[in-house]
């Protein structure tokens, strides 16, 4: 199992069971000491469970971002009810790890399966999509959907970014 992946499942697992967050592994591997944003995203029956991240870095190291993004991911998404012990072996766990986003200029700079995408307003509402979703295969479908996500009016002013994500299954 990729190492990204079984911390996000220990932490989901001990959460859920005991009530417990786990310390990053020690010593901390190389790795994980790197300061980034991460999404854990949750399916199950290849549906979708839960979904929480950053895409800048809240914590001291990834290891941090990865544990409390997992339990995020599986109590505190507001889509979903909190996932029971019974569901713990249904679950199919990837952790994506973003690159610093970085602004964009015009939309054509854009690639819905390359890049990830972040709009953002002045009076600083914003919302994320990352890259290469299922169903998702046009900028427009990509702006579309975050700015619904944000609750951004079409015709409201924003800036973009984008960002590339390593995913990890």
């Amino acid at each position: 199992m990729d190492k990204y992946v079984e911390l996000a499942k220990s932490a989901i697992e001990r959460y859920v069971l005991y009530g417990e967050v786990i310390s990053p592994p020690e010593p901390l591997p190389e790795e994980f000491e790197k300061r980034c944003g991460a999404f854990v995203s949750l399916k199950q029956s290849g549906r979708l469970r839960g979904c929480i991240g950053t895409f800048m870095p809240m914590y001291d190291n990834l290891a941090l971002e990865i544990i409390n993004n997992a339990i995020s991911a599986a109590t505190r998404d507001p889509r979903f009810p909190p996932v029971r012990p019974e569901e713990l072996g249904t679950l199919d766990i990837s952790v994506d790890i973003l690159s610093e986003p970085e602004p964009v200029e015009d939309l054509s700079e854009m690639n819905p399966k390359k890049y990830g995408l972040i709009l953002r307003t002045e009076n600083g509402r914003q919302g994320l999509l990352l890259p290469d979703l299922e169903g998702v295969d046009t900028v427009e479908e990509q702006v579309r959907i975050v700015r619904m996500k944000a609750g951004i009016d079409e015709g409201e002013e924003i800036r973009a970014f984008r960002f590339t994500v390593e995913r990890h299954k």
